[in-house]
């Protein structure tokens, strides 16, 4: 069965609410095609989750530039002005995890286990609301795990099975991601028969939708 699906068809799979993990650095290695189809299709009250709201008119930052955010989770957001204005107003919501800290929260999410310690963030706004557990004498953060309904994955190349790889720094978060959701869609740039196994960073069985872009 052939997992290739149009853009249209990936970004009509997202709907108004639902929690969205959006993979890559700065807009290198995100969906940026079906991130655009989606900005057209005005889907709204997302939740995303991604290590940066990108840039204005480019990844991410354009589903927070046109509206479709209700709720970013995020590692940084400087680059994106936008999302600065959004959040001082009170008309989006910004959570800001550490980025190491975001990242395996995710893998944790992926990999079924129920959270993980971390010093990161002890005596910092990171801590309210959080879990203290002290284990040996040392104080540590409970951090849980994070999933979502859909992770969108922006990968250099895909084979005939539906493996990816990614080249350069297009590889961000977005491994982590294909294992944290319960639907995943990869927008490749190139098709090749197979990649080498030692070359794949995400499996196929991860992956539920291909869309060449």
């Amino acid at each position: 069965m052939s997992k290739r699906i149009s853009v249209e068809e990936a970004a009509s799979m997202i709907k108004d609410g639902m929690t969205v993990m959006v993979g890559g650095f700065l807009g290198s290695g995100s969906a940026c095609k079906i991130i655009e189809q989606m900005v057209k299709n005005q889907v709204k009250d997302l939740t995303i989750i991604c290590n940066d709201t990108s840039f204005v008119e480019y990844g991410s930052g354009l589903l927070v530039a046109n509206g479709c955010v209700k709720k970013v989770i995020a590692s940084h957001i400087g680059t994106n002005p936008v999302t600065g204005e959004k959040m001082i107003s009170g008309e989006m919501e910004v959570q800001l995890i550490p980025q190491g800290t975001l990242a395996e929260q995710i893998r944790c999410g992926g990999a079924g286990i129920g959270g993980f310690l971390t010093t990161t963030g002890l005596g910092t706004v990171c801590e309210e609301g959080k879990q203290k557990i002290t284990v040996d004498g040392k104080e540590y953060l409970l951090e849980k795990p994070i999933r979502a309904d859909v992770a969108l994955l922006g990968a250099s190349v895909c084979d005939k099975f539906g493996n990816l790889l990614y080249k350069g720094t297009s590889q961000n978060f977005n491994p982590l991601m294909a294992t944290a959701a319960d639907l995943v869609i990869a927008e490749v740039k190139e098709e090749v028969e197979t990649i080498n196994p030692e070359c794949v960073k995400t499996p196929y069985l991860f992956v539920d939708y291909i869309v060449k872009a």
